[in-house]
C-alpha cells in the first residue's frame, strides 16, 4: 500500500509580527514536505480573531515566508487559505455533533461552575450533560468527553502521551452565538485540507487530545502529531515578544541574509549530524527528519547567530555582497546626501567591508565617512585618540608627509609614510594612526585605515586633518587658558 503524499499546514494567526519560533515551525514543515515531488505545504492563515487581525500583518506572513524561501513559486506551495472562508463549514460541524449526541448545549456561567467546586481551580463539572437544553442565547456548545479512557497521542517527538479523560473537561466547541472555537475550527480546517502531519510548538500539546477526540468524533484518522521544543532566551524562559527580538522582520531589516537565518532555525531543535552547522538549504532539506528533533529546549543565541550571518556574509561573491548592500544604501536610507554617493568608490572598499560586517545594515557606519562631508564624530573615539601632547605633534607630522605631492596615494606608502612620522615622535604604528583614523573616519575602529585614506583621497584627507588638528589646538589651548 503507498503511503499518502505528505500535506502539512503551517497556520498563523494576522496578529502581529512573525515569531522566529513560527518561522522555525514553518521551515521545518517545508523540509518534510519538499521530500516528496507530491508533498504539500499549506499555507493557513487563521483570521477569525476580526478585532485582532489586520491585513498588513496577512502581508507580513507572505512576505516573510517568501524571504525564507517558502512561497507560491514552489509547486510545493499551496495557499494561502483563510480560516474565516470556512466558517460555514465550522458551523455545520457544531451542529452535526449536536445532532449526533457528541455534543450538548451548556447555560453555565463561570462564576456558576466555580461555585460548585471546591478547588475553583477545576474545570467544568459536566453540570449539562444530561439537561437536553436546546440552542438558545447564552447556551454554549460543549463536546461531550467519552468515559474511561485515556487519549494516547503519539508524538513524533515526545513518544506516547497519555491524557486521562478525568482531566479532560467537557470543553466548549461554539459560543452560544454558533461561532467555533478555535479547538474545532482547526479540525475541520485540517479535515477539508487533508493534513496528515502536524507539526507545530509545544504549547498545542496540551489541545491536542481535544483535537484528537474530535478527529475521531468526526470519523477520521487524527494526523501524525509533532510538537517542537519551545525556544528559549539566555535565561531559558520562554521567548516573548514583550521581552526578547523574536520577530523576523526585524531581523530581516538588520541585514541578515535569509540563508544564514534559515540555517540557524533549522538548528533549533535538530542537527543534520556529523557536527556540522554551517549548511545550506539544499543539504539540509533531505536531510531533515522530525524524529530526529530534540524534544528539550532550544536556546535562540543571537551571537551565534551573528557569526553565522558573518560567515555566510564573507562567502558571497563580490558583487553580490554590494547588490545585498544596496538597501542600506539608498538615499532615502543612507544618512549621506544623494549627490555625495559614489558607486566606483564603494565598490572599491566593499571587499574589505564583506569581512568585516556582520549583518549588512552594519555597512553604512562602515562606510559613511566615505560620502558625508564631515565624518560622524564617536565621543569616545576622540576622548581617546585625541590627546594633545601626542594627538597634535602627529597630526602636524602626518599632515607635512601626506601633503608631499609626489607621495603615490596608495596603502602601502600611505603606511610607511604615518609609521615613519610617528617613528620620529616615539610612537608605535597603533598609537600613531589612531589620531589619523578618527581625524578621517570619525571612529578608532572601521575598516583599514590605510585602503580608507585612498578611498577618501588626498585633499578630503588633508582637509579632515587639518579640522581636527585645529580643534585640538584649540582644547589643548582652552584647558591651558582654564588652569591659569
Amino acid at each position: 500500500m503507498t503511503e499518502n503524499p505528505i500535506r502539512v499546514r503551517f497556520a498563523p494567526s494576522p496578529t502581529g509580527m512573525f515569531h522566529v519560533g513560527g518561522a522555525r515551525s514553518a521551515l521545518f514543515n517545508w523540509a518534510l514536505a519538499r521530500q516528496q515531488d507530491e508533498g504539500r505545504f499549506v499555507l493557513r492563515i487563521e483570521d477569525t480573531d476580526a478585532a485582532r487581525n489586520k491585513p498588513e500583518w496577512t502581508e507580513g506572513i507572505l512576505q516573510a515566508l517568501a524571504w525564507l524561501g517558502i512561497g507560491d513559486a514552489d509547486p510545493h506551495f499551496e495557499g494561502p487559505y483563510f480560516q474565516s472562508d470556512y466558517a460555514g463549514k465550522h458551523r455545520e460541524t457544531a451542529e452535526r455533533l449536536y445532532q449526533e449526541g457528541r455534543a450538548y448545549y451548556c447555560d453555565c456561567t463561570r462564576e456558576q461552575v466555580q461555585a460548585r467546586r471546591d478547588n475553583p481551580n477545576l474545570g467544568y463539572d459536566g453540570f449539562c450533560r444530561d439537561r437536553a437544553l436546546e440552542p438558545g442565547p447564552g447556551r454554549a456548545l460543549r463536546f461531550r468527553v467519552p468515559e474511561g479512557g485515556p487519549t494516547v497521542v503519539d508524538d513524533a517527538i515526545r513518544g506516547r502521551v497519555e491524557f486521562d479523560h478525568a482531566s479532560i473537561e467537557d470543553f466548549v466547541v461554539a459560543r452560544a452565538d454558533g461561532s467555533p472555537l478555535f479547538v474545532l475550527a482547526n479540525v475541520v480546517d485540517d479535515v477539508e485540507m487533508g493534513i496528515n502531519r502536524v507539526i507545530r510548538g509545544e504549547e498545542h500539546l496540551s489541545n491536542t487530545p481535544k483535537q484528537q477526540l474530535l478527529w475521531q468524533a468526526l470519523g477520521h484518522t487524527a494526523p501524525a502529531w509533532a510538537h517542537l521544543p519551545v525556544i528559549v532566551n539566555e535565561k531559558r524562559q520562554k521567548l516573548s515578544k514583550r521581552r526578547d527580538k523574536v520577530a523576523l522582520e526585524t531581523y530581516r531589516d538588520e541585514g541578515f541574509l535569509p540563508e544564514a537565518m534559515v540555517n540557524y532555525l533549522m538548528l533549533l531543535g535538530w542537527s543534520p549530524g556529523e557536527d556540522r552547522e554551517i549548511m545550506p538549504w539544499s543539504e539540509m532539506e533531505p536531510l531533515f527528519a522530525v524524529s530526529d528533533v530534540n524534544s528539550a529546549s532550544a536556546f535562540f543565541d543571537e551571537k551565534k547567530l551573528r557569526a553565522f550571518n558573518g560567515e555566510y556574509i564573507r562567502a558571497l561573491e563580490v558583487e553580490d555582497f554590494v547588490d545585498r548592500c544596496r538597501p542600506w544604501l539608498d538615499p532615502e536610507a543612507a544618512p549621506w546626501p544623494q549627490e555625495n554617493y559614489d558607486e566606483d568608490a564603494f565598490r572599491a572598499i566593499a571587499p574589505l567591508a564583506q569581512s568585516r560586517v556582520a549583518v549588512l545594515g552594519e555597512i553604512t557606519a562602515n562606510v559613511d565617512f566615505l560620502f558625508l562631508d564631515e565624518p560622524v564624530e564617536d565621543a569616545k573615539s576622540w576622548s581617546k585618540a585625541m590627546k594633545p601632547e601626542t594627538a597634535a605633534p602627529m597630526l602636524a607630522a602626518a599632515r607635512e608627509r601626506l601633503a608631499d605631492p609626489a607621495l603615490p596615494w596608495e596603502p602601502e606608502a600611505l603606511r610607511a609614510e604615518l609609521e615613519a612620522a610617528g617613528t620620529e615622535l616615539g610612537l608605535k604604528l597603533g598609537k600613531a594612526q589612531a589620531p589619523v583614523r578618527v581625524a578621517v573616519t570619525g571612529r578608532t575602529v572601521g575598516l583599514p585605515l590605510f585602503e580608507s585614506l585612498q578611498a577618501l583621497g588626498r585633499e578630503r584627507t588633508l582637509v579632515r586633518i587639518d579640522a581636527a588638528l585645529e580643534r585640538v589646538r584649540a582644547e589643548e589651548a582652552g584647558t591651558a587658558a582654564a588652569a591659569e
